[in-house]
Parts: C-alpha cells; sequence; structure tokens
C-alpha cells in the first residue's frame, strides 16, 4: 500500500492509498489492535455495501467486530444520533481499549470521531471514507463533531484518526450528485493552493468525470498531500489551516438556512462563487478567473447559485459560524489563483455583494 504521513508534532499517522479492503488487517495489526473490539460506524446507504467487506477484512485481527448503522444523511448529525452510538456502544461493551471506525463520507467520518473522541474520555478511532468528498478532505485532519440546530459542525473536537484508509475503487459505487459535491472540495484545493493542480483538473476534466482510474488516484493523493501539509503545520485551525474553508462561511450559511436540502460539496461550491465576488472587486482575480472557476464548478454539476433565501437572513447566519472572532467575521479570499488572503476585513458592504451575487430571484 503507497502512504503519506500526516504529523501534526503531537501526533502523526498515515493515510492509505490502495484499490481494495484487502490491506485493512495490516494497517489494524501495524497499530496493535489484534485481539481488541471494533464497531464500524456507517450509514444506511454504505453499510449494506461494504460493512461485510470490511468486516471480512477485519475479522481476523479484531476479536469481536460490531456494526452500527445510523439514517444516511446530514440531517442525522446530531446529537442525538451520537446518543444512539454510546447506547450501542454500552449494550455491546465496548471499553476503552475497543476501537471506533468511520466507514462513509463525511457525515459518518465526523460522528465516529466525535464519538470516539467523548466515549470513555477517548477511544481510538480509524478513518475508512468511501465518498470523494470524504477522500479528499475530511477524513484527514482530525475534525470531528456535529451539527447544532441549522448551525453546522459547532459542536465537535479536533481528535486525530489512528489511520485513514482510502479505498479508491469505492468511488465506482459513488452516486452522480456525491461525486459532483467531492469535486467542489477537489477544485477548492486548486484555488487556495496550487496553480498547477487547478491546471490539471481543466486540462483532464472530462476523465476525471468518466472516473478515469489515474486521473482520481492522482486528485486524491494530491488533495490528501496538500491537506497533510496545512494540518501538519496548524493543527488547531488558527492560522493556516483556516485557508482550508475557502468557500465554506457562506456555503455553511447557506446549508442551515436551506435546512440540508443541499448537500455540503454544493454548498462549498456556491460559497466559492460568492466570496469570488469580493476577490474581483478587489481586483484580486479577473472577471476571466471568475467566469473559468463558475464553468468548472458547472461543468461537474455544481451550483453556483441559489434560490428561497433573502440576503439579510444569509448574512445574519454567518455570524453563527465558528471562524468569527470578536464579533468579526473571518474570510479566506483568492488572491489570484492558487493564493489565498485570510482577513477579518471585510465589509458588510462586501459581504452582501457577493451574497446577493449567488441568490436567484
Amino acid at each position: 500500500m503507497e502512504n503519506i504521513k500526516v504529523d501534526t508534532g503531537s501526533t502523526a499517522y498515515p493515510i492509505y492509498f490502495t484499490e481494495s479492503f484487502e490491506g485493512l488487517a495490516e494497517a489494524a495489526e501495524k497499530c496493535g489492535y489484534k485481539g481488541r473490539k471494533l464497531c464500524i460506524v456507517s450509514d444506511s446507504n454504505v453499510a449494506p455495501i461494504y460493512a461485510k467487506k470490511v468486516s471480512e477484512a477485519l475479522k481476523g485481527v479484531f476479536s469481536e467486530i460490531k456494526v452500527c448503522i445510523f439514517k444516511a444523511g446530514e440531517k442525522s448529525k446530531t446529537l442525538d444520533t451520537i446518543k444512539g452510538f454510546y447506547d450501542f456502544l454500552l449494550e455491546n461493551k465496548f471499553d476503552r481499549k475497543s476501537v471506533i471506525a468511520g466507514l462513509g463520507g463525511g457525515v459518518t467520518g465526523d460522528m465516529a470521531g466525535f464519538a470516539a473522541a467523548t466515549f470513555m474520555r477517548g477511544v481510538d478511532f480509524v478513518q475508512i471514507p468511501t465518498t470523494l468528498l470524504a477522500q479528499v478532505d475530511s477524513s484527514v485532519g482530525g475534525k470531528v463533531g456535529v451539527d447544532y440546530g441549522s448551525y453546522k459542525n459547532v459542536v465537535g473536537a479536533f481528535y486525530q484518526p489512528k489511520f485513514v484508509y482510502i479505498n479508491t475503487s469505492t468511488i465506482d459505487t459513488l452516486p452522480k450528485r456525491e461525486f459532483s459535491a467531492g469535486m467542489a472540495e477537489v477544485i477548492k484545493y486548486g484555488i487556495i493552493q496550487s496553480e498547477d493542480f487547478y491546471d490539471y483538473l481543466k486540462i483532464n476534466k472530462e476523465k476525471i468525470k468518466a472516473h478515469d482510474k489515474e486521473c482520481l488516484t492522482h486528485i486524491i493523493r494530491s488533495c490528501c498531500e496538500m491537506k497533510a501539509v496545512v494540518v501538519g503545520e496548524d493543527e488547531h485551525d488558527t492560522g493556516l489551516r483556516e485557508i482550508l474553508n475557502y468557500g465554506h462561511t457562506i456555503g455553511h450559511a447557506v446549508e442551515g438556512l436551506k435546512e440540508f436540502e443541499l448537500i455540503h460539496g454544493e454548498c462549498v461550491s456556491i460559497g466559492m462563487a460568492a466570496v469570488m465576488d469580493i476577490s474581483e472587486k478587489r481586483g484580486m482575480v479577473s472577471a476571466d478567473d471568475v467566469a473559468e472557476l463558475k464553468g468548472l464548478l458547472r461543468y461537474f454539476d455544481l451550483p453556483v447559485s441559489v434560490g428561497g433565501l433573502k440576503a439579510e437572513d444569509v448574512y445574519e447566519q454567518l455570524f453563527h459560524d465558528k471562524k468569527v472572532s470578536s464579533g468579526k467575521l473571518k474570510f479566506v479570499l483568492a488572491d489570484g489563483i492558487g493564493k489565498t488572503l485570510r482577513t477579518s476585513e471585510v465589509s458588510k458592504e462586501e459581504v452582501m455583494g457577493a451574497v446577493n451575487a449567488v441568490l436567484e430571484g
């Protein structure tokens, strides 16, 4: 198995890249998990496809394997669902030496990690992401948590996995909408960190959309490498790591106000289109850059506008975001392609202009 290392200074772990689940046992044994109990947390979409395969791959390592299944979707990402996880763990006599695995997309990984961070004051957990979005972004870096009402990820923790196991063949079973949502995060990495990577996406967009294996492996690994560097420098999101929030501030507001009718990647796409308006008006990017980004997002069937919302409501929702500091909104702006500016000096007029740029009607 190929792997790269995430090293935060306080902890280090590998991200494995492969095309099957055959290496899971080796990865688990390297962590010293022989003879322990494992709880696989998965949702109602993913569990029927992969839970048995993963259990079979790991049965020679763990003494007992149980699968805890919750209803798929962002609306399940609540403390009530976490309570159900705790009940399941206690009923099945899991203890502090037990291990939790998140098998699925970003919602699953975030909740499995939060349960692991808080059950018995912390048990080991591993990430087995099966969606493009989770493989390129959410499974790496240790951000775990849940939504609270319409407020996205405001209850959570930083809790790193012991390893991330990426089986790229799981993309084959991914619904088209979920694949598109993952591409929003992929495109984000080009905007914030690498013009070369952004150019690669533009040049190879047909192959990527057709799920060309070589292209998919390249983009997944590239995103993980970029994120590993950022997380290694700033584990707790107090500096450089904030660039990973590009498009997320307005995106999260839209996601909550639409009551999770739109999925995360779709909202990030809308958020990226919105903040590009600020960058363009400041002269940091050109009108052609904005048009090119929107064209690339649309090519991957992602929205760049949203209906049914009022600009003032979106603006007010922004102040419930985790990135608000001393009453000031924090934004990540594109300073050209492949570079960013992090700033709290964004006027209400600029924000409202950005929001109105993506509101329909």
